[in-house]
């Protein structure tokens, strides 16, 4: 029986404690670079269906999320950079070069912004006036203004993640990426010009980053599941305008 030399014995056993050692600390390993779904939670294995029924079960069952890009919606583009929960969401939208706040908690949805956009929002452009009045304050939106439902989807999570987690035509998966450090796997609707989503192959299946269709924007995921604080601002910064906000 041949001896096997110590040296390599040693460098066998260093080899294999590195590769647990990197399994262990991120779950990755270039030790199995040959195959990419190595340490993964293995959705990257299925056909696109499947994967994309697997980030909408886990989309759906987080708490929260951190969502933010760009939205073409009615011929505008919306920034956006929303945290959102079941019962509502906060965060900043950017639309025109105008950039305002928004505070929905339950059914009570709040609007902030400087006296520029109340300004331009009322059509007189003076400066004064509502405008000033305004400015700064987080106005109450009645839920029968025009603004209500043009703005309120913005922070309800359910309502958009169900209209944009949706890829048209085909599917198919299109390859192993990585998107901010984040291993993924891409799928597609019609070769990419139906949407791309990339799903995240570590952890729970979550969608990492989307490309909607026709060029209507792209946007990230992120903090899926981590707790935020949403909370009644002061009555100090609180403005009761009445029944309609000024048109927009």
């Amino acid at each position: 029986m041949t001896a096997i030399p110590q040296g390599r014995i040693r460098r066998a056993a260093l080899a294999s404690a590195l590769c647990a050692l990197a399994v262990t600390g991120t779950g990755l390993t270039a030790c199995s670079a040959g195959d990419p779904d190595a340490g993964t939670n293995g959705v990257g294995k299925l056909p696109a269906a499947q994967i994309q029924s697997r980030t909408r079960a886990a989309a759906d069952s987080a708490d929260t999320v951190h969502l933010s890009g760009n939205v073409v919606s009615n011929g505008r583009t919306y920034a956006l950079d929303m945290r959102l929960k079941p019962d509502g969401g906060s965060g900043s939208v950017t639309s025109q070069g105008v950039t305002f706040g928004l505070l929905r908690i339950g059914a009570q949805l709040y609007l902030k912004a400087d006296a520029e956009f109340w300004d331009h929002a009322d059509g007189k452009g003076t400066g004064t006036g509502a405008a000033d009045k305004l400015d700064g304050k987080y106005v109450k939106v009645p839920q029968g203004d025009p603004s209500y439902k043009r703005f309120s989807g913005f922070t309800d999570k359910n309502v958009l993640l169900d209209g944009l987690l949706t890829l048209h035509g085909s599917l198919a998966t299109d390859g192993h990426h990585e998107q901010s450090g984040i291993r993924t796997i891409r799928i597609t609707g019609d070769k990419g010009s139906g949407g791309t989503l990339d799903v995240s192959l570590e952890g729970r299946p979550y969608p990492v980053r989307l490309v909607r269709a026709g060029g209507a924007g792209t946007l990230s995921f992120t903090d899926w599941g981590k707790d935020f604080p949403l909370a009644e601002p002061e009555k100090g910064e609180t403005v009761d305008y009445g029944r309609q906000l000024p048109t927009s």
